[in-house]
């Protein structure tokens, strides 16, 4: 199948964001009579989730501070429930369990949860969250834990299979990926409007530009002459600002124990939500016990058959020195050093152990696999949904990107000229110079 000349939309990036954007167009076309899939069009440099959605976690939560990522939230987690054997959705729930520091945080999200319909438990007080988890895994131990939010939908899904279903329902309607092919640049009118998109495989002329390029958003940000820094106003004394650079690159930390996914199962045989983590206690480690952490720390986990046992991450940190680099291939040889490695597998598995019995001793199983990657964040580690270029629509996700394949359909509701999304105007590039951000909590991840 060779390279089209034309398509009225281009959708750049084969990820979870490329191909439910590129379904979602072909949906509306389809219904509306406007057109249909064969008016979209996919290309990706090497090919379908070769990048972050390839090695993505899969964790699909609700579980966040600011009200507006809970409510796009909501809506991403209706879209998963809305076909979950062809995205291979698992809705086995998700917890969040902290400590004290946490708790006031945590409840502001169990109220706003209530406020919008979304079924949870909060427990609050440390013998009452003891107990509720004892009441799911009878090895649990973990110390200093005073609340624990239990969200009933979500859970997480099969990362390549959910995208290789989505990518089939696409190719129904007619939407073509080509694999293979890099942009290398965009050809503009006098207005700035994008005319083609220059590819290694020649040119398309196209009406849209989608872009949905995970960690590679930069290269695409300045294909587009887009400021490398921004001023972000404060968002209570608007005479002062801040400039920033507009991407920070952090290094991801997620691996896999080796363990039977089966070993991670509830008391009474069933398959468990998702584990998330915030603590302030001492964490020992569980090979030598040596004091790894003692400030807060955070890790997620969960069982998953796609992985072959237990999956999941802790907190991420800033690797300033490869931001040139990642931003030319994130998950290219250039970056090989900052994917997780033995420090990041002592310290999992060692709070795996502080929380559940059944984990100690587990170190020698942790797989020597890649995992983990680059992630790039924008000024405040918030998703920017915009229009740039009168025609060019930028999905940059700062790391957000698995969970909300929702998005998709949203944005292509705005692309074919429907009414803007309540759901993705808190998330606009003008938020920054406005000061309109959103607050920020006390968790060790950047994204809650």
């Amino acid at each position: 199948m060779s390279l089209p000349k034309s398509a009225k939309y281009v959708v750049v990036g084969a990820g979870i964001h490329g191909v439910s954007t590129a379904y979602h167009l072909a949906l509306q076309l389809t219904s509306s009579g406007k057109g249909s899939g064969a008016d979209v069009v996919i290309v990706d440099k090497t090919g379908l989730c070769a990048g972050a959605t390839g090695i993505a976690c899969g964790v699909i939560r609700n579980n966040y501070f600011q009200p507006a990522m809970r409510e796009l939230m909501a809506h991403s987690v209706a879209v998963w429930e809305s076909d979950p054997d062809t995205y291979s959705y698992h809705p086995v729930g998700y917890m969040q369990v902290s400590c004290e520091a946490m708790r006031e945080d945590v409840s502001t999200i169990a109220a706003q949860q209530r406020d919008i319909g979304y079924e949870s438990t909060f427990i609050e007080g440390e013998k009452q969250t003891g107990a509720y988890m004892r009441g799911l895994f009878n090895d649990w131990h973990a110390q200093g834990v005073t609340s624990v939010l239990h969200e009933k939908p979500g859970g997480y899904a099969n990362n390549r299979k959910a995208m290789e279903g989505m990518l089939a329902k696409a190719s129904a309607l007619g939407v073509r990926l080509f694999a293979g092919v890099e942009v290398t640049a965009f050809d503009e009118d006098a207005n700035g409007s994008i005319t083609r998109v220059v590819t290694s495989e020649g040119s398309i002329a196209c009406e849209q530009v989608i872009i949905c390029a995970g960690p590679w958003i930069r290269t695409f940000w300045n294909m587009l002459e887009l400021p490398e820094s921004i001023e972000v106003r404060h968002p209570i004394d608007s005479s002062k600002s801040t400039t920033v650079p507009m991407w920070t690159y952090w290094s991801l930390q997620e691996g896999t124990l080796g363990v039977d996914p089966k070993t991670q199962k509830t008391n009474d045989g069933g398959a468990p939500p998702v584990i998330h983590v915030d603590s302030d206690a001492p964490l020992y480690s569980d090979v030598d016990g040596s004091l790894l952490r003692e400030d807060l720390w955070g890790i997620y986990y969960k069982p998953d058959f796609n992985f072959g046992g237990v999956q999941g991450g802790a907190a991420p940190f800033v690797v300033d020195k490869a931001a040139a680099a990642v931003a030319v291939d994130p998950y290219g040889p250039d970056s090989s050093e900052f994917v997780v490695g033995e420090d990041f597998a002592h310290m999992w598995v060692s709070a795996l152990a502080h929380c559940q019995k059944r984990f100690s001793g587990t170190m020698p199983l942790y797989k020597r696999e890649p995992s983990g990657g680059i992630g790039a964040f924008t000024p405040d580690s918030f998703p920017v949904f915009d229009r740039f270029r009168d025609n060019c629509y930028v999905i940059a996700d700062s790391n957000h990107g698995y969970k909300m394949l929702g998005v998709g359909k949203l944005v292509a509701n705005e692309i074919c000229g429907n009414s803007a999304s309540s759901l993705l105007q808190a998330f606009r590039f003008s938020r920054y110079e406005e000061g309109d951000l959103h607050p920020v909590s006390k968790s060790p991840f950047p994204w809650s």
